[in-house]
């Protein structure tokens, strides 16, 4: 870590994601918005074509590829840094030769068998999350004994996987998919424990507006069931982040995980230290 934890906005160009689904599913609303996120503070802003929320239909690559790689064209003539959210490996390939940077596979590669050749092949950043089932049946992959060793095994298997294919180590970016097949519980161990899955890698972390959030502030009185209740909670988790010194957040509201980086920053700076 060489600076603040860095900011990834996420821009779904979908119509059925779960916190914004619809809202920038044309061409020219992406773009903008896009901008939107890079103006608040996001130091990349990560396109999706497909929706990953649960229970949530496959879209083919061809499709996916018609929803992102304009947008992505414009974004980068735009000189905004921009990462791919896909598990396919030739929407992957179609985004960098538009101008993404970084590939960001929920799968790790196990969705797509070509997905490790090509990124070793694109030379680029690569985020590898923890995940264990698509969207129709992750939810019943949450079975673990020890949640923080099983995803620690299961993402070094991945890591062996892509530098086997030519994937540089330094360009892999760990991320233990929160909220893919890991419901609520599960999802806290591996924010507190982070180092002990990371392998000395770069991390992400997406927590924002999952529903492990909801069940929190739900525990504490509050009203978790939407998503749009839940920013709060997403900036306390960027807060802890940012005091972790961890590579970088995804969340749907660039400005206010901006400033909680920024408000840590200063306090790293002063002498704060954490405990």
């Amino acid at each position: 870590m060489t600076g603040p934890t860095l900011v990834m906005g996420i821009l779904n160009v979908t119509p059925d994601s779960f916190s914004d689904g619809g809202r920038w599913d044309t061409v020219d609303a992406a773009i903008a918005h896009g901008i939107e996120l890079h103006e608040q503070g996001a130091a990349i802003v990560d396109v999706g074509g497909e929706s990953t929320r649960p229970g949530a239909a496959r879209v083919e690559p061809e499709q996916e590829r018609v929803r992102v790689v304009p947008v992505i064209q414009a974004l980068a003539a735009h000189g905004v840094a921009v990462s791919i959210d896909t598990m396919h490996a030739t929407t992957a390939a179609a985004a960098v030769d538009a101008g993404a940077r970084i590939v960001n596979d929920v799968s790790g590669g196990l969705a797509d068998p070509r997905m490790a050749p090509t990124v070793a092949d694109l030379g680029c950043d690569y985020v590898a999350m923890h995940w264990r089932a698509h969207s129709t049946e992750m939810d019943a992959a949450d079975r673990y004994v020890d949640v923080v060793a099983e995803v620690a095994d299961e993402l070094a298997a991945r890591v062996d996987v892509l530098t086997a294919a030519g994937v540089a180590p330094e360009r892999i970016i760990l991320d233990p998919g929160l909220g893919f097949s890991k419901v609520t519980a599960s999802n806290w161990p591996l924010i507190a424990r982070w180092s002990e899955w990371a392998h000395g890698h770069r991390v992400l972390i997406g927590a924002s507006r999952k529903r492990f959030l909801g069940a929190a502030i739900a525990q504490g009185g509050g009203d978790g069931a939407d998503p749009s209740n839940r920013e709060a909670a997403t900036t306390a988790v960027t807060t802890v982040c940012a005091l972790e010194a961890i590579w970088g957040v995804r969340v749907h509201d660039a400005a206010a995980a901006r400033d909680a980086v920024s408000v840590v920053s200063q306090l790293t700076t002063a002498g704060y230290k954490a405990r």
